[in-house]
C-alpha cells in the first residue's frame, strides 16, 4: 500500500498580502520538498468537488452563506482580525475541504493505506459560525463528520499537535460522543481556550496544555497521554490536525520541538492504531510558518506514514 498526498494549485490563489506568516511559500515548501524527494510510494491527488451538504454537517447554512459573499472581486477583505481572504480565496478554501474528504474516500477504497493533504488555508480555528486564526473553513471537522455520514463510523479520533489549540474543532464537536478531541498546545497562548477543564459534554475533549519552553522530551512524554486516551477510546479512524509550529524555529510560539519528533509522535500513533483501526489515518495541515522546519517536519511526519504500509 501508499500513502496519498492530497493538493491543489489553488492554495497560491489565496492571497493573505505582504508580511502575513499565513503565506503562500508555506505550501509551495512542502510541495516542492515532496516534489525533490520523487517518493514513488507517494500517490499524488487533487480534491475532488464535494456537495455542500457535507459542509453544513460542520458549519451553518447562514455562515456558509456569508463566507460566500465575503470573497472580494479584488483586494482583500478580512473575516476578523487576521483573517484574510482575496478572490482565490474562494477555490483555496473549497479544496483545502475537498483534500480530506478526498483522502478519505481514497483510504477507503484502498487507494492508499494513509494520505495526507498538503493545503491552505488551515481550519482548526474555524467555528461552527465564526473564522479566526487565519481559518475560513474547519477542514478536519468536515472530515469526522463526512465518516460518520457517509461511512458510518462511531469512533472518530482528531489528534491535533498543532502548537496553538483547535477552539474551533472543539467547539463543534463539544456535545458529540462519536468525535474524541485531542490537542497539544502551548497554554496560556493564543487562542485563549484548551484548559484541562474544558471535557466536552461525553469527557470526548481532551485538552494538553504545555507552557513555553517545553522541550522534546517533555513533549514526547506528555503525548504519551494522548496514545492512552487512545487506547481507551479505540477509534475506528484517525485524524490528525497536523501543525508544525510547535518546532523550536517557529516564529509564532515558542516550544522547542525538532522535526524527528513529528516522526515519533507519528509512528508511535500508528503503531498503537494497530490495535483498533489499523493505521487508517488521514493527516491535514494547520500551522508552521519557518519554511524550513515546515518542509523538515512535514517530510519527517510523512516518513512515518509511509513506513507504516
Amino acid at each position: 500500500m501508499k500513502t496519498g498526498l492530497i493538493t491543489s494549485d489553488t492554495y497560491q490563489n489565496h492571497n493573505t498580502g505582504d508580511g502575513h506568516p499565513e503565506k503562500i511559500d508555506r505550501v509551495t515548501a512542502v510541495i516542492d520538498n515532496f516534489k525533490k524527494l520523487d517518493n514513488k510510494n507517494l500517490i499524488w491527488k487533487k480534491p475532488n468537488k464535494f456537495e455542500n451538504s457535507f459542509l453544513i454537517k460542520t458549519h451553518t447554512s447562514n455562515y456558509i452563506d456569508q463566507v460566500d459573499k465575503s470573497f472580494p472581486k479584488k483586494g482583500y477583505n478580512f473575516l476578523d482580525g487576521d483573517t484574510v481572504v482575496s478572490p482565490g480565496s474562494k477555490d483555496a478554501s473549497k479544496d483545502a475541504v475537498g483534500s480530506i474528504i478526498t483522502a478519505i474516500d481514497g483510504v477507503q477504497k484502498n487507494e492508499f493505506k494513509n494520505a495526507f493533504c498538503a493545503v491552505r488555508p488551515p481550519g482548526h480555528h474555524a467555528e461552527k459560525e465564526k473564522a479566526m486564526g487565519f481559518c475560513i473553513y474547519n477542514n478536519v471537522a468536515v472530515g469526522a463528520n463526512y465518516l460518520i455520514e457517509k461511512y458510518k463510523y462511531n469512533k472518530i479520533a482528531i489528534i491535533d499537535f498543532d502548537v496553538h489549540h483547535g477552539n474551533g474543532t472543539q467547539d463543534i464537536f463539544y456535545n458529540n460522543k462519536k468525535v474524541l478531541y485531542i490537542s497539544t498546545h502551548q497554554f496560556p497562548y493564543y487562542p485563549g481556550s484548551g484548559t484541562e477543564q474544558e471535557k466536552g459534554k461525553y469527557n470526548n475533549i481532551f485538552n494538553i496544555p504545555l507552557a513555553a519552553g517545553t522541550s522534546s522530551e517533555e513533549y514526547l512524554n506528555a503525548y504519551e497521554f494522548v496514545l492512552k486516551k487512545l487506547k481507551e477510546f479505540k477509534p475506528e479512524f484517525i485524524l490528525f490536525s497536523a501543525g508544525f509550529d510547535a518546532h523550536k524555529d517557529d516564529p509564532l510560539a515558542q516550544l522547542h520541538l525538532k522535526s524527528d519528533d513529528f516522526y515519533k509522535l507519528t509512528k508511535r500513533t500508528l503503531e498503537l492504531s494497530k490495535s483498533f483501526c489499523n493505521g487508517e489515518v488521514v493527516s491535514i495541515l494547520e500551522g508552521g510558518y519557518d519554511l524550513n522546519a515546515l518542509q523538515e517536519s512535514t517530510e519527517k511526519h510523512v516518513n512515518a506514514l509511509l513506513e507504516f504500509n
